[in-house]
This record gives structure tokens, C-alpha cells and sequence, in this order.
């Protein structure tokens, strides 16, 4: 599914965001990927759905190199990819429902498949009765879990989620790791870049761990 092969970025000279990865996650995998801050965990997950490009190295997603896509194909890779950030990415002036619908209305979805697949994705995250509502009339966790909605709502064959619960409370935590396994168990492929620990010991999957942007664990425990 995903097959990172001596991947190298760096900003300035004499520092290297990431220095030779070499990764394979399958299909249907949930990975972790942590380390401590500045360890390279953003930036990999950024090379993953086209966000930058690596100076060297290879990124291949279910077979496709998307390290040397063009810029006109990238939009056509991220229709198939899942995105949570710690931030929301929420857009402010768009109801739940509008924020839920626009990946869907980018793929050229009917309308009345957008609304029924729409509401199944708000449901399924327990927004169901707040489709009319704004971003900022909602908590961060609800916030949160509009976000997962608008990812998942595409089907995506890989979901990506960086750092997704870093504000959260460990209630809500909960709730948007169960949602993140429901996910993995329908067959989408989860990688979560999280700092973490005690999320990943209560939620056990394969560990990655970075450090100084070189990999120095590959694990499951």
C-alpha cells in the first residue's frame, strides 16, 4: 500500500527534517509514528499526501510514485486520501454539512449522493443533529470529529491524522481513537503521527518512531 524508500528532506543544510526513510505499511494497517518534538513525524506525513516534496527518495502509494507527479495530478491522489489535523482545517464560514460535503462536491458527486453520504459521515461521529451549525458554535472535540467526518466521508483508501488528538481531553481522546479504529476495521489504511504515549499503549498497533528524522524503532508491542 505505502512504500517509502530512501526518503531524505531537508530545510537548511546542515539539518535534516528526515534522513533516509525506508518504510512498508501494508493494506488495512494502523501505524503510529511518534517520536519527540522535531523528530520528522509532520513532515512525513506532509510527503505523503504531496504537501511538500522530498529531496531524494521515493514515495509509492498503492503503486503510484507521487513523489513525481505533477502538480495537475496531485489533486487526483488527495481524492483518495483522508486528512485530520491537530488544527481542524475546519472552514469557518461553512456550516457542518457544507465543510462535510466539499470533498464530495470536488469529486463531482451528484447532489443527492453528497446528502446521503454526508449524513451517514456526521452520524456515524455523532454530529448528526448540528448540520446546520458553524464551526465556532461547536467544542473542539465536536470540531474534531467534523474534521474525521470530512475525511472519512470520501471513502479514502488511507487516512492520515497528525497529531488529531493533542487538544483534546482524555474523554474525547477516547471517542476519536474509536472512531479511527471503526475506520482501519472497514479497510482504510490509518497512519496517526502522535506524541502521545499513553493513547498508544491503550490502543496498541505497529510503532514507528522517529528521532532526529531518522527511523530508530519499528515495532508492534
Amino acid at each position: 500500500m505505502i512504500r517509502i524508500c530512501n526518503l531524505s528532506k531537508s530545510y537548511q543544510k546542515d539539518s535534516a527534517a528526515l534522513c533516509d526513510i525506508n518504510l512498508a505499511i501494508g493494506k488495512g494497517e494502523f501505524v503510529y509514528v511518534t517520536g519527540p518534538s522535531g523528530a520528522g513525524k509532520s513532515t512525513l506525513l506532509r510527503m505523503l499526501f504531496c504537501g511538500e516534496k522530498p529531496n531524494r527518495g521515493q514515495i509509492l502509494i498503492n503503486g503510484r510514485n507521487v513523489t513525481r507527479m505533477r502538480t495537475s495530478q496531485i489533486p487526483y491522489l488527495r481524492r483518495q486520501l483522508g486528512v485530520v489535523f491537530q488544527d481542524f482545517k475546519l472552514i469557518k464560514n461553512r456550516t457542518l454539512l457544507e465543510n462535510v460535503s466539499f470533498p464530495l462536491e470536488v469529486q463531482g458527486k451528484k447532489r443527492h449522493e453528497v446528502s446521503k453520504k454526508v449524513f451517514q459521515a456526521l452520524k456515524m461521529v455523532g454530529l448528526e443533529n448540528h448540520l446546520k451549525k458553524y464551526p465556532l458554535e461547536i467544542s473542539g472535540g465536536e470540531q474534531q470529529r467534523a474534521a474525521i467526518a470530512r475525511a472519512l466521508v470520501v471513502d479514502p483508501m488511507v487516512l492520515l491524522a497528525d497529531e488529531p488528538t493533542g487538544n483534546l481531553d482524555d474523554q474525547t481522546t477516547q471517542e476519536i481513537m474509536e472512531l479511527f479504529k471503526i475506520a482501519n476495521a472497514r479497510g482504510t489504511t490509518v497512519v496517526m503521527a502522535t506524541h502521545n504515549q499513553e493513547l498508544i499503549r491503550r490502543h496498541p498497533r505497529r510503532v514507528i518512531v522517529l528521532r532526529q528524522g531518522r527511523v530508530v524503532e519499528d515495532f508492534m508491542p
